[in-house]
Parts: structure tokens; C-alpha cells; sequence
């Protein structure tokens, strides 16, 4: 923000959250345990690929808030009503990244807005819903609405 760094992790994800105006709490519970324990890293020891967790290679995680998720491209302008508004977002985020720290460590996990920086780096992404579907799609998809996008650094 204004030059400065707000966040930053080393090895570990990157995961943008979107946060749909129905979820709950057990939306955040899931996506917390998927998280965590997706075997998106390789295994040292075996070279075998997608073997392990975040947490068994003992990485970070920063979670970005990303209302953009649930974008819709209709017409010209994007639309963002399914998107939880903004007064409701804030503290579901916040306890978001609170459950992440309590699941896994807390000086692992960190939190950061989109307010403070876009990545423009960062176009492919693996995408989790809600019915663990894992695909490969550009933000505004409307036929991809998605929970959160994971970025391995």
C-alpha cells in the first residue's frame, strides 16, 4: 500500500478468497480443511508430484480477500451481486483467517485486501468450490463461481 509492503509469505499459497453472499460458516470450515490439506506440492524424498499438504511441508499461507471471484460478465461491466456485500465480508474474512490460523499456525497464516495489491502476476490459479471441482478459468467466468483461487509460491 502507498510503496510499502502490507503482507508477504515465503513457499506456501497464495489463495484468493471469494466470499459468496449465502456462504456460512461451514462454507469457511470446508474451505479452510480443503485448503490446508490439499496435496499440491511434491514429496522431496520420492520426487513424486501433488504428494504433499501445505502443512506437511510446513509453508505459509496468505489469504487475499478477492470479491472479483464472483464476478459476472454481462453486457459491458462486470456485476457482483452475488458477491457478500462489503459490511458482512469483512468479519466473515476476518474469522476466516482466524480458523485458518487455528487449524494450522497462526504465524504461518497470514491475511491481506485486495485494496492493498493486486498481484498482476498471478493468472493461473487452481480453483476450489464448494463441489470440489478443480479447474483452470479466467476471473468472470459466470459459469465458475469459485470460493478460492490457490497460487503456489
Amino acid at each position: 500500500v502507498e510503496g510499502r509492503i502490507v503482507s508477504e509469505i515465503g513457499p506456501g499459497l497464495l489463495v484468493f478468497v471469494g466470499l459468496l453472499e449465502t456462504d456460512v460458516e461451514s462454507d469457511a470450515h470446508y474451505i479452510c480443511k480443503k485448503v490446508l490439506n490439499m496435496r499440491l506440492f511434491p514429496n522431496e524424498k520420492t520426487g513424486e508430484a501433488w504428494d504433499q499438504s501445505v502443512m506437511q511441508r510446513n509453508y505459509e499461507v496468505l489469504l487475499v480477500s478477492q470479491f472479483t471471484l464472483y464476478g459476472i460478465l454481462k453486457g459491458n461491466k462486470p456485476d457482483f451481486h452475488v458477491a457478500m456485500p462489503p459490511l458482512k465480508a469483512k468479519p466473515f474474512y476476518t474469522s476466516l483467517v482466524e480458523k485458518f490460523s487455528t487449524a494450522y499456525n497462526a504465524n504461518a497464516v497470514k491475511g491481506s485486501s485486495t485494496k492493498s495489491r493486486r498481484d498482476k502476476g498471478a493468472s493461473e490459479h487452481i480453483t476450489v468450490d464448494k463441489f470440489e471441482t478443480i479447474n483452470k478459468s479466467p476471473l468472470f467466468d459466470s459459469a465458475s463461481h469459485t470460493n478460492c483461487g490457490l497460487i503456489p509460491t
